[in-house]
């Protein structure tokens, strides 16, 4: 009959540490339940002889290509919360679960969590070691539901907060795909007339020796820029991209760049409420399941993925650690900042259509290019100076906050506040939706009037001009 080593609180709270015999693990945690005790720990005493034997049959991990995502992760904390709750083991829950999972790299983070937790650890010491898979948010609600004792609970929590994650960024990618189809396949057709048809006429009017309007030249002088620099148009956005990537990973440049985001008119507001929406039910969640306020605020701030909002949370640990509460220094920093690198985006962006008005062959050009640019740029500096204190928290929501800490209800007001912006987040997305489909509209309609325009009032000439 193999020997069992077990971790249990008693009615009072204190840690139980004894070993018992049982012929199953089930039988085993059946009679220390009878005992009075709540199990939090349970594994077969090994001798050195098994534990060369298990390591040798130990099963190998596979490729680790997908299998790692939000969606899984979701999943399998739901999953996991369901067999606590119907009183399995931690380790023959974990078992179960890396037995129905594929292969990839949430199963290889379930095989070396079992494999830690048979060496001794405690459940968020295991997945603590695995910090690919399970961030520092999940980590410590794990941590408080063994302290606890109440695990299942915490696990319905997590599972809970990692859905509605789930929802709210499906939503959001959900709208941006129907545009960003729509403009992808638009730019695929204006670029075939542009490189393809405009030259076929071009060819036409050179052999009938025909006055062209303004439009006309503009459109092939376009076409021509099109042809030659084409790489450009691919390369710029590329390069764009890039540079953001590195940027972002110096914190001067991140915060910069998200404060030039949070100041753009509707998409702003967009990553505005999602941020918070996100954020405060982190720290909803985490202060329910019980961890320490700074240690929920530290979480927050390294979950945010906002450059401004992390700064935002870290002076409000600084106040809450000099004996302030929540909501006064986060209504003393819930405004956006002065950033050079701010400002540098908005006029960098402001005169991007200039400097693309210039790279066009033709008389004048560059210096149309030039007046658009300088234009683009005093707009862009403008709306930058009328927008760099806008609040990025609401006042409503730093008086909730308040209320919160006052009645000690800070958890169901985060949550509550959680729940505002989500549904602001729903709202917003459909606004932009609702939105973007007539500028599209507008857009394709006023490019493809041009190059008609352009192209046929030569044409009505030559027919003139044959006619007569």
């Amino acid at each position: 009959m193999p020997t069992y080593q077990f971790e249990a609180l008693d009615p009072t709270g204190q840690v139980i540490r004894d070993v018992i015999d049982a012929p199953t693990e089930e039988e085993a945690h059946t009679t220390i339940r009878q005992m009075g005790y709540f199990v939090t720990k349970l594994n077969v005493k090994k001798s050195a002889a098994d534990g060369a034997a298990g390591a040798r049959a130990k099963r190998k991990k596979t490729l680790a290509i997908g299998g790692g995502g939000l969606k899984a992760l979701t999943t399998f904390t739901r999953q996991l919360s369901i067999l606590q709750d119907a009183g399995l083991p931690i380790l023959r829950s974990l078992q179960i679960l890396e037995e129905q999972q594929k292969g990839g790299k949430l199963k290889n983070a379930i095989m070396d969590t079992c494999d830690n937790i048979e060496a001794g650890d405690t459940l968020s010491e295991a997945m603590a070691k695995c910090p690919r898979m399970f961030d520092r948010l999940y980590i410590n609600m794990i941590k408080a539901g063994e302290a606890g004792g109440a695990l299942e609970t915490i696990l319905q929590r997590l599972a809970d907060f990692k859905e509605r994650a789930m929802s709210l960024r499906r939503k959001v990618i959900g709208a941006m795909i129907y545009p960003t189809l729509v403009i992808t396949i638009a730019v695929g057709i204006l670029a075939f007339i542009m490189v393809m048809i405009v030259p076929t006429f071009e060819e036409m009017f050179i052999e009938f020796e025909l006055p062209l309007p303004a439009a006309t030249v503009l459109l092939i002088n376009m076409s021509h820029a099109i042809f030659k620099l084409w790489f450009l148009f691919i390369l710029i956005p590329v390069g764009l991209l890039v540079f953001i990537i590195l940027l972002r990973q110096f914190n001067y440049g991140k915060v910069g760049w998200d404060l030039f985001m949070l100041q753009i008119p509707v998409i702003g507001a967009l990553v505005e409420k999602n941020c918070m929406a996100r954020t405060t039910r982190t720290l909803a969640t985490l202060i329910s399941s019980g961890v320490p306020i700074l240690e929920a605020l530290t979480i927050c701030r390294d979950t945010a993925g906002n450059g401004m909002f992390e700064r935002m949370y870290s002076k409000v640990s600084e106040g809450i650690r000099e004996g302030e509460p929540i909501a006064v220094p986060l209504n003393a920093n819930c405004h956006a900042i002065f950033h050079p690198m701010a400002l540098f985006f908005w006029l960098f962006f402001g005169a991007l259509g200039g400097l693309i008005v210039m790279i066009i062959p033709g008389d004048g050009m560059p210096t149309l290019g030039m007046m658009i640019s300088g234009i683009g740029c005093v707009a862009g500096g403008l709306t930058y100076v009328l927008r760099m204190r806008r609040r990025i928290v609401d006042s409503l929501i730093v008086n909730m906050v308040d209320v919160g800490e006052e009645t000690g209800e800070l958890d169901t007001m985060l949550y509550k506040v959680a729940d505002q912006y989500d549904e602001e987040v729903r709202t917003t997305t459909d606004g932009l939706m609702a939105m973007i489909e007539p500028m599209m509209i507008l857009f394709l309609g006023g490019a493809v009037g041009f190059i008609v325009i352009s192209l046929f009032v030569p044409l009505i000439s030559l027919m003139e001009k044959l006619s007569g």
